[in-house]
């Protein structure tokens, strides 16, 4: 039986050029986004479940799930809340550098306690957000992971007190 006998159809993913979103954004149409909003709302919904709701059979759900990732639109992970795990540290660390800012970034990006590493414009090159189990290990990672990296010439530490709002659900409308 081949996908077409199934009632599954190429998923529609075209790419755009806009003046924001670099070279290539990829323009999703209506039942993508609404795919990705159910799944948005529970990582876990079934493919038939998610079907039943925007109209579509569990094998086009699931071929279209697949094409979003495979195009790097999406991702389905578990998301943790850090102080459960014991990490009760968490920071975001604006840097200033000298040189090739795309090469530190890359370094940071290498260093396992640093989830989110940005190249920015404004008063740092670089940001970069850090989950710690205590302050001692963020004196730790400032000191000889970051500070002590080629072309780092300074730190500004913002150590978050409470997470007040977290949420993934951008960019489908």
């Amino acid at each position: 039986m081949t996908n077409s006998q199934v009632g599954v159809q190429p998923v529609p993913l075209r790419v755009a050029s806009t003046p924001n979103s670099g070279p290539s954004a990829v323009q999703l149409d209506e039942l993508s986004k609404a795919i990705i909003e159910k799944l948005q709302e529970d990582g876990r919904r079934s493919y038939a479940g998610i079907g039943k709701a925007v109209g579509l059979s569990e094998a086009a759900v699931r071929q279209r799930v697949q094409r979003l990732i495979d195009a790097k639109v999406m991702q389905i992970v578990a998301v943790t809340d850090p102080m459960q795990l014991g990490f009760a540290r968490q920071a975001m660390i604006g840097i200033r550098c000298t040189g090739d800012t795309i090469k530190l970034a890359e370094k940071l990006a290498a260093v396992p306690s640093i989830d989110y590493v940005v190249l920015t414009a404004g008063s740092f090159d670089v940001i970069a957000e850090v989950v710690c189990e205590d302050d001692n290990d963020l004196l730790e990672l400032l000191n000889t992971r970051i500070r002590a990296l080629p072309g780092v010439t300074s730190t500004d530490t913002l150590v978050y007190l409470k997470l007040m709002k977290q949420q993934y659900n951008w960019g489908t409308r």
